[in-house]
């Protein structure tokens, strides 16, 4: 697709599809990248080696490379799968942690709302106006207020309007479906939503752009050392089984929930550890609760969100230990009961599991100690340089990722023997947000251009920004891949093909449920169009016919045991029905022998 001067922003495609070499982009995670990727690992010493593929992982990478270091990030499944996925899609300062005195957290997480809104990723993270009921008469009115007043305030300069107050009549034009007794009045404010793995995948890719070296299906099994120092990693790769070594000035450990596994490879005594607190949403049509707001309710322990997504709201969430397998934790039926019973308290029309059409499950991984309730412990987060070589960072919040990344890496910089530049990430926008509101105000004219439909081109421009060329290109001389996938028609077909060529996607599992969020918004869960999603990816990933059988029933296999946990009554029995499923890495050690 040559440049036009009509699209001054955009810029030719570089990538082939149909099996032939792509002609990769320094921020593109293709299959000819990944492969030299490897090579790069085994040949080359880096500053900084991190561990971990969520937000803060990627982060670490961005700004690493950013300050002028060599870097590589190595991951054991894929980017974003697992609590940087799974989270309720928000990118938020948390209003609830006012009441728990964090003024601190909420400030810097407020910080960087607007940071995201106007700079960094303002294609991913969005305004969305939040109505928050009010049910006590005299004190709960001046009492929201006030909280509010300091959640619009701490900020500094603001990309959305402030709080609005509304009558119980002025509440029910906003949102008809909530019950009349259900409110005394309401108050408005805003905060934003984010696809959460779209997100951090694109900071994976911006990494990539400034020189770091992404690698996921790459797992760590062991620690390598000189004397007390650690000096790098033992790797496996978790598609075919090679292993390997990266040798570092410095490694930080950033696997959320996995960090004290990782932790116990090093033989190194940690500075904290971590809890898993397991928070479960379900996903309903967009039908079946009226109302042009976003909702939060007030519950015995702690807040429930009622999200808008598309064509779907996204409901959640819970706050339980989970002690089970980390991967894959497992909703239940009493959780999913647990969040209708607390919605249903405030509709009109009551939800039942007959209106679901996604589930899902995550882990916060929480700094333990603080206090025996997980509700309450604290979003603050830790780092901490565990021996020469080797850092730790856990805790926080989703939308510090860009705080914690460079306080870990401030901390990483004494074990790296030149000069460390400051932190600059405040500075750099994520890959697509450059040129993005030039191309907002020519939707039309890009639709008509590429030959979509412009609610199509609106859809493109909200996830992938102003690279959205990239993923045109793709449909040169193949104009089919612009038609929807048949059964997920609110994808089209180049989209999963550009997952597998520049998104680093190398399963269908990454494609469904992360580069693309099919596995929880359609009720089949992504069942019923995996075989062509498959047939679509495979000249790219080279897949043959048996590997795209192997895919297509791996998937299928995660789907019944994923609707089949959330059957069952307690975390146990849905832990063993939900770890049962294959795993589509086949040579993925869980857990990795500590022997090593």
């Amino acid at each position: 697709m040559s440049q036009t001067p009509e699209f001054p922003f955009l810029h030719p495609g570089e990538l082939v599809a149909g099996g032939q070499r792509d002609r990769l982009g320094p921020g593109q995670l293709g299959p000819e990248r990944r492969r030299t990727a490897w090579a790069r690992l085994g040949k080359d010493q880096f500053d900084v080696l991190v561990v971990g593929g969520g937000v803060v992982g990627a982060g670490i990478a961005l700004d690493a490379a950013t300050r002028g270091l060599s870097v590589a990030l190595v991951e054991a499944r894929d980017l974003a799968s697992g609590t940087s996925s799974r989270s309720s899609k928000m990118f938020h300062g948390g209003l609830r942690y006012l009441e728990q005195f964090e003024f601190g957290l909420v400030r810097e997480a407020l910080k960087e709302r607007e940071l995201a809104l106007s700079t960094l990723a303002p294609h991913l993270v969005k305004p969305l106006r939040f109505l928050y009921p009010l049910t006590h008469r005299v004190w709960e009115r001046p009492y929201v207020a006030a909280g509010l007043t300091l959640y619009d305030t701490m900020g500094g300069s603001k990309s959305v309007p402030g709080q609005h107050h509304l009558t119980r009549h002025g509440a029910m034009r906003l949102a008809p479906g909530l019950r009349r007794d259900s409110m005394i009045g309401g108050v408005t404010y805003y905060d934003t939503v984010v696809d959460d793995a779209r997100h951090t995948m694109t900071v994976a890719r911006t990494a990539a752009h400034y020189g770091a070296v992404i690698r996921t299906s790459t797992q760590v099994v062991g620690f390598l050392r000189e004397a007390d120092r650690v000096v790098g990693v033992k790797m496996r790769d978790t598609e075919d089984g090679r292993t390997g070594e990266a040798r570092a000035n410095v490694v930080i450990n950033a696997t959320g929930v996995w960090t004290d596994e990782v932790q116990g490879l090093s033989r190194q005594r940690g500075r904290f550890h971590v809890r898993a607190s397991k928070g479960v949403h379900i996903v309903v049509p967009r039908d079946r609760i009226v109302s042009d707001a976003a909702i939060i309710l007030r519950t015995t322990t702690s807040v429930l969100f009622v999200i808008p997504w598309g064509a779907h709201w996204i409901i959640g969430t819970t706050d339980t230990d989970w002690n089970l397998d980390l991967a894959h934790p497992a909703a239940t039926k009493a959780d999913i009961d647990y969040l209708l019973e607390r919605v249903n308290e405030v509709l009109v029309t009551p939800l039942t599991a007959a209106d679901i059409d996604g589930v899902y499950a995550g882990l916060r991984p929480l700094l333990a100690g603080e206090s025996d309730e997980t509700s309450k412990l604290s979003r603050e987060h830790a780092v901490a340089r565990v021996a020469p070589g080797l850092v730790s960072i856990a805790g926080g919040k989703y939308t510090t990722y860009r705080v914690m990344a460079a306080d870990a890496m401030d901390e990483a910089a004494q074990d790296i023997p030149a000069r460390v530049s400051p932190s600059i990430t405040e500075k750099v926008a994520l890959l697509g947000a450059d040129g993005y509101f030039a191309l907002v105000n020519q939707t039309v004219q890009l639709a008509e251009h590429y030959g979509v439909h412009p609610y199509r081109m609106t859809h493109l421009l909200d996830r992938y920004g102003s690279v959205v060329d990239e993923v045109l290109s793709l449909t040169t001389g193949k104009p089919e891949l612009l038609q929807p996938i048949t059964d997920a028609p609110a994808y089209l077909q180049v989209e999963a093909v550009y997952a597998a060529a520049a998104e680093g996607a190398l399963h269908l599992d990454d494609i469904l449920a992360r580069r693309t969020r099919i596995s929880i918004e359609y009720a089949d869960r992504g069942a019923h169009c995996a075989e062509q999603v498959a047939h679509l990816v495979a000249p790219v990933l080279g897949w043959d016919a048996d590997e795209i059988d192997r895919e297509v029933s791996t998937y299928q296999a995660r789907v019944r045991a994923e609707i089949e946990s959330q059957t069952q009554p307690d975390d146990i029995s849905a832990d063993a029905l939900r770890a049962a499923a294959p795993e589509p890495r086949p040579q993925l050690l869980e857990p990795v022998p500590q022997d090593r």
